[in-house]
């Protein structure tokens, strides 16, 4: 179907328009109240000086690392249990979302073990400088303690959001960032405690989200999860981690890259880390757009793919790709045009500040092309194909950013911006060579759509 009459006759249809928004909405505000709570750790944190921003920062990438598996397993998850419901199986998604759960304790339990064992050696293996290393590793200790229930809270919320049930995640969400503010507040400051301080909120507000989201799950009517046989199922593991296992090794190589990126950062010194790390902070809430609708599209394309419709399926990914688009790059704007009034709310620090406004002036120019990515990742992974994108990630992630990067701090005096450069070269060509795979439709064949007229 012509791309330009898609998009006339999805804008025009309002119970499609009202189903993207219903099912957006909560996954964007959900991401908007985590910015809100990662810039209040920053700024909260960024008061002490820039040591302590740099402890902190440091810690991010591996982060994204240790998460990447449970969002990969999560989007599996999600993928097969809106698939099932599109195409009126209930019976298979409740038996997934049941395996969601024995996988969530048994990953949550292995990644936390091997978290809290290498949180010693890690701020050494990434370079850090000797004034950060005591609190990067007490930070990342911490927060690795309760990472059951941080998987709790990345899986299952996929499981919930599978049901089209976007609001109860985003519920869960903003009782946790409300308790990671409030503790923040307490615990940094009066109580003195600083980056320890910071982590402790941040563990007991995984530990309360996480809690009432499997109880969520437990209670959910469409997927009645008591009445289910509480054993693991081979067959229906296998299938969502068929999708998920492709996903994980996207995430899990991307995140790798951000490992060596950010220890490659720590050469240069620990200013660049903190402008690095406070850059990456402010980046956030400009793709909120992006990763809220990345949900909604892996979700109704999933149901699409389900249902064998070829029109529908190419009307939400098509109508929801040109939404974050627009967004991002109307927000991205004030990432170019008021950098420094942005940077301003995390640190005082003058040379951090002006190495951030230098940054963030770059990656602005990308926002649009970084939008279209992250919603086409968001429908090859809701239908289940999920081996392209991983390839792309691997070859941009490494062929690009990590190697040009290696290049600017071993054999230039570019800096901190020239790396920002590579990271942005990265993001465009993700982008076009995933839109490349979406127009060229070669990926649609295997899912036995009803034709689009």
């Amino acid at each position: 179907m012509n791309l330009w009459k898609n998009l006339h006759e999805t804008f025009r249809n309002r119970e499609m328009m009202g189903t993207i928004f219903h099912l957006a909405w909560p996954t964007v505000v959900e991401q908007a109240l985590q910015t809100v709570v990662s810039y209040a750790d920053t700024a909260q944190v960024g008061v002490i000086g820039a040591n302590a921003s740099a402890s902190v920062g440091l810690t991010t990438s591996m982060m994204w690392l240790v998460n990447a598996p449970m969002f990969a397993v999560g989007m599996g998850f999600l993928s097969v249990i809106s698939r099932s419901l599109g195409a009126d199986d209930r019976q298979t998604a409740r038996r997934a979302a049941m395996q969601a759960v024995w996988v969530t304790l048994i990953l949550g339990i292995i990644e936390g073990i091997i978290a809290v064992s290498i949180s010693p050696f890690l701020p050494v293996w990434l370079g850090a400088q000797e004034e950060i290393r005591r609190d990067a590793a007490i930070y990342f200790g911490i927060v690795s303690l309760p990472m059951l229930f941080r998987c709790s809270t990345i899986l299952l919320g996929s499981v919930l959001r599978a049901t089209k049930n976007t609001r109860t995640p985003m519920i869960f969400n903003t009782v946790m960032n409300g308790i990671n503010i409030a503790l923040n507040a307490i615990l940094i400051g009066p109580a003195g405690l600083g980056v320890t301080g910071a982590a402790i909120a941040t563990a007991v507000a995984y530990v309360v989200g996480g809690g009432l989201m499997f109880l969520s799950v437990l209670r959910s009517p469409i997927l009645d999860l008591r009445s289910m046989p509480r054993r693991l199922e081979w067959p229906i593991l296998k299938r969502c981690l068929s999708i998920g296992m492709p996903i994980a090794g996207e995430r899990v190589t991307a995140c790798l890259g951000q490992v060596l990126f950010t220890a490659l950062i720590a050469r240069l010194g620990t200013v660049a880390v903190a402008a690095h790390s406070i850059g990456i902070t402010a980046e956030q809430a400009f793709y909120i757009p992006g990763y809220g609708m990345q949900t909604a599209a892996a979700t109704l394309c999933g149901f699409s793919a389900g249902e064998k419709d070829e029109k529908k399926l190419m009307q939400y990914s098509s109508v929801i790709c040109v939404m974050a688009v627009v967004l991002m790059g109307s927000l991205s704007t004030l990432l170019f045009f008021i950098p420094q009034v942005i940077l301003s709310i995390f640190t005082p620090d003058a040379a951090v500040i002006a190495l951030g406004v230098q940054l963030l002036k770059i990656v602005a120019f990308s926002e649009p092309f970084f939008a279209a990515a992250i919603i086409m990742e968001g429908v090859f992974n809701g239908v289940g194909d999920t081996k392209a994108p991983f390839a792309i990630s691997l070859v941009t992630m490494w062929g690009i950013r990590i190697l040009l990067t290696f290049f600017v701090v071993n054999f230039t005096d570019g800096g901190l911006p020239s790396v920002w450069l590579c990271m942005v070269g990265d993001n465009v060509t993700r982008c076009l060579l995933l839109l490349l795979r979406y127009f060229r439709g070669n990926w649609k064949q295997k899912l036995q759509l009803a034709p689009a007229e």
